[in-house]
């Protein structure tokens, strides 16, 4: 089997290293991650006339490794055309984030980004997050579960559902407080208070210390500008904690939560047919 792998924190993050190793008895790995940490970029390509440098480093795990400067969903388009040119891989894998996707965070990951347009491609995806951001978060429950999972996985594939690709999150906490697996819907939460104005003198961030991307850049302001930055409330709004992801990875569950690229509301489609005669 060939792989590709691809995340959103870049090519020196602790997560790649960790999925590499866990995807490696699975096939044949290669890695093409951004050069830099894009959170947040969901599937974004790097359009216009930017260089796009690449690079073959060594490896930092299995299989053969290169960064790309370009968002993480272009690192797929790019692995795809430069790194298979005769055959497409037969699995694309992103990950392991460092923080949730779960909940509408997945309409923003470039994790799930890079899975989503793998599953564009016609080939099976999938992305993987722990909900933990901090510099020393421990992947070991990963470790002993995510093969199991691949494993039953790639054995039930829909192959007659083109688009599906699948989320898994798993929660912040060690192997043996892991109450289970289940198959579960994107919860239902926003943010709230998302923009605080910017003091560099009394900046606060929830971990800014030990989160393991995250990085303060005083930006100079012109004359007449004004400063935020962007920290934000996470707001349930999901009163039925048995299906959804965010309830259930703060439960002490693995998630995993089939996507599609297909956005089209079926139930609105059929309605408006009745508006629309």
């Amino acid at each position: 089997m060939k792989i590709l792998l691809c995340n959103d924190d870049g090519y020196t993050s602790p997560g790649i290293k960790v999925l590499s190793n866990i995807m490696s008895a699975f096939g044949d790995i290669t890695v093409v991650a951004p050069k830099y940490h894009q959170s947040a970029m969901s599937t974004a390509v790097s359009l216009g006339l930017k260089k796009l440098v690449t690079k073959k480093i060594e490896p930092l795990g299995p299989g053969e490794w290169y960064y790309l400067d370009a968002t993480p969903a272009s690192c797929v388009k790019f692995g795809l055309e430069y790194m298979y040119p005769d055959r497409n891989p037969d699995l694309v894998v992103s990950g392991i984030n460092h923080g949730s996707n779960s909940a509408t965070a997945v309409n923003y990951s470039a994790t799930m980004g890079c899975a989503e347009e793998a599953a564009i491609n016609g080939l099976k995806s999938i992305g993987v997050s722990l909900c933990d951001y901090r510099v020393g978060a421990d992947f070991s429950a990963i470790e002993a579960l995510l093969p199991g999972i691949i494993r039953k996985l790639l054995e039930n594939w829909p192959e007659d559902r083109p688009g599906t690709y699948y989320n898994i999150n798993f929660p912040k906490c060690p192997l043996g407080e892991i109450k289970g697996i289940r198959v579960s819907r994107t919860g239902h939460a926003h943010w709230i208070r998302e923009f605080a104005e910017w003091d560099s003198s009394k900046l606060q961030y929830d971990g800014i210390n030990d989160h393991a991307f995250w990085k303060k850049v005083d930006t100079p302001i012109e004359e007449g500008e004004k400063g935020y930055y962007m920290v934000g409330d996470f707001v349930n709004d999901d009163d039925d904690p048995e299906t959804a992801d965010h309830l259930l990875n703060d439960a002490g569950y693995v998630t995993i939560t089939p996507l599609k690229v297909d956005y089209t509301d079926y139930d609105e489609l059929e309605r408006l047919k009745t508006v629309f005669k």
